[in-house]
C-alpha cells in the first residue's frame, strides 16, 4: 500500500517513514509545501492529512488531487506517532 503524509512535524519525518515501513507501506512525507506538490502526489492508496500542522493552501491542493484521482483521505488533528500508528493499523495490514 502506498501512503502520502501531508503535514506533521519536520523532526518526525524519519519516524513517520519508519512507522510506515513497519506496516509494509511505501510513503512520501511532505511536512512543508514544495513548489509542485500537485505533481508529486501521484496515485497513492491513502492520503493522510495532519490538519493541525499544515497550511490551508497545502490542504486544498492535496484534497483537490485526492478527489480528482479517487484517493482515500484520512484527516487527523494530531501529528503524533501514536496517531499515525492508529491510522495505519486501520488501513494497512
Amino acid at each position: 500500500m502506498s501512503v502520502i503524509i501531508i503535514g506533521g512535524n519536520d523532526r518526525m519525518h524519519s519516524q513517520y517513514k519508519n512507522l510506515c515501513k513497519e506496516h509494509n507501506c511505501k510513503v512520501k512525507v511532505f511536512t512543508q509545501m514544495p513548489g509542485k506538490l500537485k505533481n508529486q502526489i501521484g496515485q497513492p492508496d491513502l492520503l493522510i492529512l495532519f490538519t493541525n500542522t499544515v497550511s490551508h493552501k497545502m490542504v486544498n491542493c492535496a484534497v483537490q488531487e485526492a478527489y480528482k484521482n479517487n484517493i482515500m483521505i484520512e484527516r487527523c488533528h494530531s501529528s503524533s506517532s501514536s496517531a499515525l500508528k492508529k491510522i495505519l493499523s486501520q488501513y494497512c495490514q
